[in-house]
């Protein structure tokens, strides 16, 4: 078992206070917006073996079966298929949308064989992956996931009493729900931009007005002036988890963070197409092909079991659980089997002979057994096998 060294990465979007909190340090001033625990080559932990220590993606392709075993391996091939991050959202992150394993290897074939450099910024597929993910609150957390019906986004986009804003609603209301939220979508991302900018500010002026439903959107103008990401996160639902409960965001759901600390876990993947709220490209054709246009209501999952408390997911790349740890409980013993990463969140809980402190996390290589004892918050990450 070994303690990792993290990477923060200071994207614009990042709170400046969230994770100095946790970790019991003083701001930079700097932005903090996530904290990569895993082997993604962007950004691999760092934990010590032998002189001067090294990388976990390193340890992993020195003795894959070693690490992972044998099982994890066959399954999901010599890579820890997983990355989990502690995430800490100042401002809103772009609406986006990932992938299906299918179209990611089709995109990802398709731009090498066109060429198109891995770090352009017109580039979409970064990988050949899927990028499923689960976010679970760590304090009261924002976002947005999933379409409305489309009568309820028609409702929402006239009670804003915006004229231009009128023919949108008119679609939502004249189609079958799918054909009627993708021909509003595509219509909003392919507006006249100066045209889209006025409607932009109006709606946003009349959102800040009204408050109410309005108010999550509202912001949204402020650190996006003209965006049409604005009027898209219009049709999508508004979220808010309190600490403990998650969601999890499958392939061709349209979502984005707006504000909260949370942990998050997702496939080992880099693949994004955005739709909004960014000043990075937005490649409408080829979002067109990855957005699941059928409404949603988000799944918010509130788990209830003593002992390991886990987020059940479809997915078996990866899966999270917690334990919540009381002064004097009985240890709990950890299956092991698959690789893990054990993260701490609160207290001082205890990983065999480790003592972690809120923010630390540890390697666990499988077959290496482990107890938690002590008291506080651990998060568990691991594979289903």
């Amino acid at each position: 078992m070994d303690r990792l060294t993290n990477t923060i990465r200071p994207y614009a979007w990042g709170s400046t206070t969230a994770i100095p909190t946790l970790l019991g340090v003083e701001p930079t001033g700097e932005p903090q917006a996530e904290m990569w625990m895993g082997a993604h080559p962007g950004a691999p932990s760092r934990l010590e073996r032998g002189a001067g220590g090294t990388t976990l993606a390193d340890v992993i392709a020195a003795d894959p079966e070693g690490e992972l075993g044998a099982a994890t391996v066959a399954k999901f091939g010599p890579r820890l298929p997983f990355l989990l991050k502690i995430l800490a959202a100042g401002a809103p992150l772009s609406v986006q949308v990932h992938p299906d394993l299918t179209q990611a290897k089709e995109g990802f074939a398709d731009e090498e064989r066109r060429g198109v450099p891995i770090d352009a910024g017109h580039r979409n597929y970064k990988d050949a992956n899927h990028k499923p993910e689960l976010i679970c609150a760590l304090t009261p957390f924002d976002g947005l996931c999933g379409f409305r019906p489309p009568l309820e986004a028609a409702a929402l986009l006239e009670g804003l009493g915006v004229d231009s804003l009128k023919p949108y609603a008119d679609l939502l209301r004249a189609h079958p729900e799918e054909a009627a939220l993708r021909e509003v979508l595509t219509a909003v991302l392919t507006a006249d931009r100066a045209e889209m900018a006025r409607t932009v500010t109006e709606a946003a002026a009349a959102a800040e007005r009204l408050g109410g439903p309005y108010a999550p959107y509202a912001g949204l103008v402020h650190e996006f002036p003209g965006d049409p990401g604005v009027i898209a996160a219009m049709l999508l639902n508004h979220v808010r988890l309190q600490p403990g409960e998650a969601m999890f965001l499958g392939a061709g759901i349209p979502h984005a963070y707006i504000d909260g600390l949370g942990v998050e876990l997702m496939a080992n993947s880099d693949n994004v197409l955005r739709c909004g709220l960014t000043p990075k490209h937005v490649d409408v054709p080829e979002l067109l092909k990855v957005v699941n246009f059928e409404p949603s209501a988000p799944g918010i999952m509130r788990p209830e079991a003593d002992g390991e408390e886990v987020y059940e997911t479809p997915i078996d790349e990866f899966r999270l659980s917690r334990f919540l740890l009381a002064p004097g409980g009985a240890p709990q013993r950890l299956p092991d089997a698959t690789p893990q990463i054990l993260l701490c969140t609160a207290g001082a809980p205890k990983a065999g002979g480790l003592t972690l402190a809120p923010g630390e996390s540890v390697f666990v290589p499988a077959g290496e057994k482990v107890e938690l004892s002590g008291s506080g918050t651990v998060f568990r990450a691991t594979v289903v096998i």
